[in-house]
């Protein structure tokens, strides 16, 4: 801001200057002071945790016109209500205050000797004093897989210190609610989730009411790309809802058989767009109905495999990967409190390590799921994906040009980094400690040059995980307190909760309000570059979702057109005509006879502009083809070719050329079988 400039006023008298003095040091000091700055509160709890930030939040835009501030892409606020209520201890707020809120869960006293769920996961005896509010001497801490690291005041740091975007993933899985021993509530996902967003809305509500009333807190949750930016130009926070659930509408699988229908489907994607979800996850944890997942490591791996065969009554299943993509190597450690809920002579299988992929991909009704989402809008996670899975995906979206694809916090292989880019995605990463993730920047820092992206980072806080642990107080460059927010408007100092002060030399990141602390331990680690990529990153997220709100499904010139073939398939009880592969069915396909020189031509019906065709092939796939276009159906020219044909469902893309008739030239199979493709589409660009 400019300064004003300055003006003696004559008129000042003694009494005046008097007055002002007294006022000074009887009154409220300026940072607490009602009113007097939009950012505070006009009647915070008390007692209340302290935010130990000072200064105005940046508002507005840069010179560009695109909104600033960090992305935190992965985030679970009420996960406490997850999995039966009593896995994560504390609530991210309560009407009755911080003591109610930040409580142990019941069972943890007096010592946390049944802190079950923390040492069948890590280890140890989960040992731990309970006493939260006030003292909190062991929780939160970097390492504490089942306390709450959430609480709205903590948030509120991390918002003050320039996090304007937040994924709120709401999230649960109905098996680990099942086995674990204790809980408050039932099990299903979709009720879960239905109270985690309700509670998302009081969460708004109940800061508007610090702040005066109805839309004037920080806290703004947003259902759209253009509402965001807005709230972000405020300088406030974006809330966006996810979804992050093992069993979407109901769709688990028994035995390999689905436990949904494309009309569940349906229904659940219209629930969750009414109640604001604007992205969410096909799968986690479990396969399921929809797909395949990628597969946890160590002892962590081996419960969740004891989980997966307990809500499906398979373990997970793995094949050599065909590609440089890989699943997780399964966990192989020894996990023997979930083992124990094993029904008797049943064991966790040993895998080969060749073997890295799991063998279930996307299945029907997940392609029905997934082009569900396409339709409504919304952004598909493809973290926790199989390799197979995410493969196919990855071949829908290009097919429709789809730019909502999202990676939030490192579950992708790193090998589809530049795919999801050149869709248009976002990506971000786990929220390692300071060196590992200023490593991992590193390695796909080209990609975010080339494609001109920020970078997002993805707490998963409340998501049962590690978080960065202190480098130390010796260490050679530690954060030193007060330092100044990235665009330098705030002043950040340790931070206080009751009779507890957090120093992330120390402490790491225990809990949401140490984000802007470790953002400055990245600075001072990985350097000023990593920190600007992460401060574009709400402005890349926006764009990722503006740019899926304005996509528009392509018309397929080829639908319901003639086509004609060298050659089909004779069968006796099916028909595998060309005319299969434009009838706009998935289920019909064209198949050629077992011979290399084979084509599949469609008439279009008058000339267009042709500049992209997608072709779904059977598992008789064409190795080595040629897309060929003709104006008159005698002269053609190749538009397009490939010698390393791989099956799935291949995009064709070329300078757009005028063709009447678009010619599919096979010239090497793929197998010992003919030629087969599901679906043919013709498209203008």
């Amino acid at each position: 801001m400019a300064r004003r400039p300055y003006r003696s006023r004559k008129d000042v008298t003694v009494v005046s200057l008097l007055l002002l003095v007294l006022a000074m040091a009887l009154g409220p000091t300026p940072s607490s002071a009602a009113g007097t700055d939009w950012w505070d509160p006009t009647a915070r709890p008390t007692p209340d945790s302290r935010i130990d930030v000072t200064g105005a939040p940046f508002t507005g835009t840069d010179a560009q016109g695109e909104v600033r501030g960090f992305v935190d892409a992965h985030n679970h606020l009420m996960s406490n209500e997850a999995f039966g209520g009593r896995l994560i201890c504390g609530r991210t707020f309560s009407a009755a205050g911080i003591a109610d809120a930040l409580k142990d869960c019941p069972e943890h006293y007096p010592d946390g000797t049944l802190a079950v769920f923390d040492y069948i996961t890590h280890g140890g005896d989960g040992r731990h004093d309970p006493v939260g509010w006030p003292t909190f001497k062991d929780w939160p801490a970097h390492d504490s897989m089942t306390h709450q690291a959430n609480y709205y005041a903590w948030v509120e740091r991390a918002w003050r210190g320039g996090q304007r975007v937040l994924v709120n993933d709401l999230v649960t899985n109905g098996v680990i609610c099942s086995v674990y021993f204790f809980k408050d509530r039932g099990c299903d996902e979709m009720t879960s989730i239905r109270l985690q967003a309700k509670l998302t809305y009081d969460l708004q509500a109940h800061i508007d009411k610090m702040y005066g009333g109805t839309g004037k807190g920080w806290f703004r949750i947003v259902t759209d790309s253009a509402q965001a930016r807005e709230v972000v130009r405020q300088g406030k926070l974006a809330v966006v809802l996810g979804v992050e659930t093992s069993e979407p509408f109901g769709c688990k699988q028994i035995l390999d058989i689905a436990q949904c229908s494309k009309e569940d489907i349906d229904k659940g994607l219209d629930e969750l767009y009414a109640l604001g979800v604007r992205s969410m996850f096909l799968c986690h944890k479990f396969d399921n109905a929809l797909c395949g997942v990628r597969f946890d490591e160590h002892g962590l791996g081996t419960a969740i495999n004891v989980g997966q065969f307990l809500s499906t009554g398979t373990f997970w299943q793995t094949e050599k990967c065909t590609g440089p993509q890989k699943d997780n190597p399964i966990g192989g450690a020894a996990a023997p409190e979930a083992e124990a809920t094993l029904p008797a002579g049943v064991e966790v299988p040993a895998y080969d390590e060749d073997a890295r992929c799991n063998v279930r991909g996307l299945t029907g009704l997940g392609e029905y799921a997934l082009r569900g989402m396409m339709k409504r809008k919304m952004m598909v996670e493809i973290d926790h994906m199989s390799v197979k899975a995410t493969g196919r995906v990855l071949d829908i979206l290009e097919a429709e040009s789809y730019p909502g694809v999202l990676s939030s916090h490192s579950w992708m292989d790193l090998n589809w980094t530049e795919r999801v880019y050149s869709l248009g995605g976002f990506v971000a990463q786990y929220m390692h400690g300071s060196e590992e993730f200023s490593a991992e920047a590193r390695r796909t820092d080209a990609l975010r040059e080339k494609y001109g992206v920020g970078y997002g980072y993805g707490t998963d806080f409340n998501g049962i995980g590690d978080h960065p642990a202190p480098r130390g107080a010796n260490t050679a460059n530690p954060v030193t307190y007060p330092f100044r927010s990235v665009d330098g408007g705030s002043l950040i100092d340790r931070q206080t909760t009751g009779e507890r002060t957090w120093d992330y030399n120390t402490d790491g990141a225990a809990h949401a309000g140490l984000i802007p602390d470790w953002i400055e331990d990245i600075r001072l680690v990985g350097g000023q570059d990593v920190v600007d990529d992460l401060f574009r990153g709400a402005e890349s997220y926006l764009g990722t979702w503006g740019g899926t709100e304005k996509h528009q499904a392509g018309v397929n010139l080829a639908g319901g057109r003639t086509a004609t073939a060298s050659s089909q398939e004779s069968n006796p009880f099916t028909s595998y005509a060309p005319g299969r592969a434009v009838d706009g069915d998935a289920a019909t396909r064209w198949a050629a006879d077992w011979s290399d020189d084979q084509w599949l031509t469609v008439d279009l019906g008058s000339t267009h502009l042709v500049g992209r065709v997608t072709l779904d092939w059977e598992r008789a796939y064409g190795k080595s083809y040629r897309i060929e276009l003709s104006t008159d159906g005698r002269t053609w020219r190749t538009a397009w070719s490939t010698t390393s044909g791989d099956g799935g469902l291949d995009t064709a893309r070329f300078t757009a050329t005028p063709a009447r008739h678009v010619r599919v030239h096979g010239l090497e199979r793929g197998t010992d079988w003919g030629y087969s493709l599901y679906e043919v589409g013709v498209h203008s660009g």
